[in-house]
C-alpha cells in the first residue's frame, strides 16, 4: 500500500514539475555573445533532464502576442541594449506583478539602461570589464540551494563585470575578490551573482558569469544554473 501511495505521489510531483514552462529570451541590440546559441542548449538540456519544457524567443513581440501566465519563468540570456518597447515593457511589468519569476544571466545587466523598473528588477547595471581571466569568487551564502554545490573559494574563469546601481538590499550569493584578478572596479563588495523577493509574488535573480562558451560545459557552473532555475520556480 504504501508503495502504492508513494509512486502516486511520484506521477503527481512530475506532472507539477514538467507543468513548468522557461522562457529563454536572448534578443540583443549591442553586443551580441557567442555563447548565447550555446546557452540555449544547455538549458533546454537541463529542462529535458529536468522535466521543465522552455520556449525560445529572440523576438521582444513574444511579450504582447503572447500569454504570459503560461510562462513559469523569464530567462533573459545575455541580452543587451534597449530591446522592448514601451507595450512591451508594460505587459512584462505586469507579468512580474502577477507573480512572474525573472532570472539573468550574465548581459542580462547589460540591458535596458533607460527603464529604472528593469535595473531594479535585475539588481544592478553593467558598467564594464576587464579582459577574460581567473578569479576567486567568495560563495557568501554557502547553504543556499543556488549555490550550495560549491567550494566557498571557487576559482573559475570568465568575464567579471563591474557594476553601477547596485541595489543596496540584494541578498548576495557570491562575491568577486578583486584581489585575485585584475581590472574589478567594486571594492571589497563586488556581488556577482544575487536575488530579491519580488513584489509580486515572484524571485528575481541574476548570475554574473556565462559569458564563455565553455561556461556552458562547465558542471559546476550548469548546475548552478540549474539550481537557480529550479529555486524560482519550486522554492
Amino acid at each position: 500500500m504504501r508503495f502504492i501511495i508513494a509512486i502516486a505521489f511520484l506521477i503527481i510531483s512530475n506532472t507539477i514539475y514538467a507543468q513548468k514552462k522557461v522562457l529563454i529570451f536572448h534578443e540583443t541590440e549591442g553586443y551580441r555573445h557567442k555563447s548565447i546559441e550555446t546557452g540555449i542548449q544547455a538549458i533546454q538540456e537541463l529542462g529535458n533532464e529536468n522535466d521543465f519544457t522552455t520556449v525560445v524567443s529572440r523576438d521582444s513581440r513574444f511579450f504582447t502576442e503572447n500569454d504570459l501566465s503560461d510562462i513559469d519563468l523569464v530567462i533573459f540570456l545575455n541580452t543587451s541594449g534597449d530591446i522592448l518597447n514601451t507595450d512591451e515593457e508594460v505587459a512584462f511589468q505586469n507579468y512580474m506583478d502577477n507573480g512572474g519569476n525573472f532570472f539573468g544571466i550574465h548581459a542580462a545587466a547589460d540591458t535596458e539602461f533607460d527603464w529604472a523598473w528593469y535595473g531594479k528588477l535585475v539588481g544592478a547595471y553593467f558598467k564594464g570589464h576587464p579582459e577574460i581571466q581567473t578569479a576567486m569568487v567568495n560563495v557568501i551564502m554557502p547553504d543556499h540551494i543556488t549555490v550550495n554545490h560549491l567550494p566557498e573559494k571557487w576559482t573559475r574563469t570568465d568575464e567579471w563585470y563591474n557594476y553601477y546601481d547596485i541595489r543596496p538590499d540584494l541578498k548576495v550569493l557570491m562575491t568577486l575578490d578583486e584581489n585575485t584578478y585584475e581590472g574589478g572596479e567594486n571594492g571589497d563588495h563586488h556581488p556577482i551573482a544575487w536575488f530579491q523577493n519580488y513584489t509580486g509574488g515572484g524571485k528575481s535573480i541574476y548570475t554574473g558569469g556565462g559569458h564563455t562558451i565553455e561556461s556552458y560545459s562547465d558542471p559546476e557552473f550548469l548546475e548552478h544554473l540549474r539550481r537557480c532555475i529550479r529555486f524560482t520556480l519550486f522554492d
